[in-house]
């Protein structure tokens, strides 16, 4: 067996704080506690989330009810008035063509066509959830709806 030597990295290891061992050491007389206060006398200090008497964050956070934010699904919300001003007649509407005239972001992931406003035009929307009113104003002005997911 070869002579292997293991050795720690440079700056693993730190010389423990000597306190308390005169004034040229830097840390003398107070120990780097400062003069007087709760933290200066020996088994001072204060718990873990005291805020010096005023009411803690831990108790002022209301811990009741039921919270959906972890799982919650939001979406980006296109008007049908949107399409009518950013898409000609004849187009189809994708989400690469939404992101493309700036209607929604790029990391929009889920899309959804509200009624709100009138349209004119005869589009085709792809692949896009939509609200009933989305849906019937698209059919009215002569669209058509391929492969829809409603009411999600």
């Amino acid at each position: 067996m070869s002579d292997i030597t293991l050795k720690a990295p440079c700056g693993a290891n730190k010389n423990r704080k000597k306190v308390g061992r005169g004034m040229g050491s830097g840390l003398g007389k107070t120990s780097g506690k400062g003069h007087k206060g709760q933290n200066a006398r020996s088994g001072g200090g204060v718990r873990p989330g005291f805020e010096g008497g005023q009411m803690p964050l831990f108790r002022r956070v209301s811990r009741r009810g039921f919270k959906n934010y972890p799982f919650k699904t939001t979406f980006a919300v296109v008007n049908v008035a949107d399409l009518e001003n950013k898409f000609a007649s004849g187009d189809t509407v994708t989400w690469e063509a939404l992101v493309e005239r700036n209607l929604i972001k790029a990391k929009d992931v889920l899309v959804k066509i509200l009624g709100d406003g009138e349209l004119t035009k005869a589009l085709t929307v792809e692949m896009l959830d939509m609200s009933a009113s989305a849906k019937e104003k698209i059919e009215k002005a002569g669209g058509k709806i391929v492969d829809e997911e409603i009411g999600r």
